[in-house]
């Protein structure tokens, strides 16, 4: 019996250094005060994905740009898959935002508030549009990811 454990613990140590380092899982996204990229996903209800696209043009991107105006946001993007997957692995639409660092990424914006009242004077008519734009979605994730392309 205690040879079995002691060739397990060995095999469990060789095994564990016989795999590439990235294969133990993905590195910290970057250093503190380094850009930090976030990708959030967008996954409509068949035949509403043109109107979530509108009204998250209309309602969050002036947001967003004026946000990135600031500095708290380097980049952004918006992409949407150019072939259909499978139903469980889809998404429509793909917004890839690149902050200033993880500080700014994950803590509250104190102007957002402002912003919005600067953006769109008619509260009820933006609040009733952000709705009816999450109504439509099935699903929405956000993945912080990291560039490991080797230098």
């Amino acid at each position: 019996m205690r040879r079995i454990l002691l060739a397990l613990v060995a095999l469990a140590f060789v095994a564990g250094f016989s795999r590439p380092l990235l294969a133990q899982g993905a590195p910290t996204q970057t250093a503190a005060g380094q850009p930090y990229t976030i990708e959030y996903y967008y996954k409509c209800q068949w035949g509403h994905q043109q109107e979530f696209l509108d009204l998250f043009l209309k309602n969050h991107w002036p947001l967003l740009k004026k946000i990135q105006a600031t500095g708290r946001i380097l980049s952004l993007k918006i992409e949407s898959p150019a072939y259909h997957t499978t139903e469980d692995g889809r998404w429509d639409y793909r917004v890839t935002i690149v902050y200033k660092n993880s500080t700014v990424a994950t803590s509250t914006n104190p102007d957002e508030a402002a912003f919005i009242d600067q953006l769109w004077p008619d509260k009820e008519t933006y609040k009733r549009e952000e709705q009816r734009r999450f109504e439509i979605l099935l699903g929405h994730w956000d993945l912080p990811v990291t560039e490991i392309t080797p230098q």
